[in-house]
């Protein structure tokens, strides 16, 4: 028994996908706990390691069943449990996988004893190789035999892309690097093309417009949406067992399709109802679609002054004030001018 379409049900995830119709769903996304201690509403996320991979592989089982079998499974998942879901999935339950998508975040948290992590991975699994949904046209990219050889020969609708990333070793002479490492992501957009299975979208952090603001760990609807393209039509259901702050189901809806959400906790669900409830279909998705060109190259930002010009500065901006507002406008758009120059 299917429950009713384009909702959030709050309850475990294991009993309410014992519920649905086998094979009803046509793509399913989970961004499960990471199993690392993570505060949530009323979740306990430190499992012993064996107790966390047998309820991974029970609500895992329990998606594949709901699965039409041409559908698609894309999970997230950190490093820590990342190997073990990979063997799992593909090894044990049969699932297939497509691609293995890095998504490369910027505001990771900072670490002090290790490099400070900045991504996770999501894997692309497939129930029958042969057969599910890939709208290669949303994703195509030009040949070398239009960019480059003028050939006839060359598909005008172009290729799909290769599944290795490639760049340079020599960079513009204005990227900041230490040591040979590049320090900002956005100093280099041209590196990080869409179509490669390494995806670059900032973590929502909390200054982010797009930010719910009651879960914290909130997915870019931006990489929702380019899952959601490619393993889905307009129309079809869309089901996130880990509903969690709704992203899933809100880009879902915007992108028409049907969804269908399950969340543990009463209180982000009612979030959940009240995000969606303020969002209609067909509406544009949050965020940027090109993460590294949203931000200021290095080159171009604001730059720390000495304390005794950051005093100078203020006074001399009560004295702008005082002789009217255009003035400081004026001077601030010369500074602006000057660090761009």
């Amino acid at each position: 028994m299917t429950p009713t379409l384009d909702q959030v049900y709050q309850g475990d995830c294991i009993e309410r996908l014992a519920k649905l119709d086998a094979g009803s769903v046509d793509l399913a996304f989970a961004d499960p706990p990471f199993n690392i201690g993570y505060d949530y509403d009323v979740y306990q996320d430190r499992r012993e390691a064996d107790d966390y991979l047998t309820w991974s592989r029970q609500w895992i089982e329990a998606v594949k069943r709901v699965l039409k079998d041409d559908g698609t499974f894309w999970l997230a998942i950190g490093d820590e449990f990342a190997a073990e879901l990979k063997v799992l999935c593909t090894r044990e339950l049969g699932f297939h996988c497509r691609s293995w998508v890095v998504w490369f975040y910027t505001f990771g948290v900072h670490c002090k004893s290790k490099f400070t992590r900045s991504h996770v991975h999501i894997y692309h699994f497939v129930k029958d190789p042969k057969k599910f949904t890939f709208n290669s046209m949303a994703i195509r990219v030009p040949s070398a035999r239009q960019l480059v050889y003028g050939d006839k020969r060359g598909d005008p609708d172009g290729r799909v892309p290769d599944d290795t990333w490639m760049m340079t070793p020599v960079l513009p002479a204005d990227v900041p690097t230490r040591d040979g490492f590049i320090l900002r992501p956005q100093d280099i957009p041209e590196r990080f093309p869409t179509h490669s299975d390494t995806w670059l979208f900032s973590r929502v952090a909390g200054t982010f417009k797009e930010r719910a603001g009651f879960h914290g760990c909130q997915m870019p609807e931006q990489l929702l949406g380019r899952i959601i393209r490619t393993s889905s039509n307009e129309g079809d259901r869309v089901l996130d067992p880990f509903a969690g702050s709704g992203t899933t189901l809100a880009a879902a809806k915007k992108l028409n399709r049907r969804f269908l959400g399950f969340e543990l906790s009463k209180k982000y669900v009612a979030m959940i109802k009240k995000r969606l409830a303020a969002i209609k279909s067909g509406d544009p998705l949050e965020g940027p679609e090109n993460a590294a060109t949203s931000a200021p190259r290095t080159n171009r930002g604001r730059r720390l002054q000495p304390p005794s010009a950051e005093k100078n500065r203020a006074k001399k901006d009560l004295k702008y004030e005082k002789g009217g507002s255009q003035e400081l406008e004026d001077r601030n758009q010369d500074e602006q001018r000057r660090d761009i120059a």
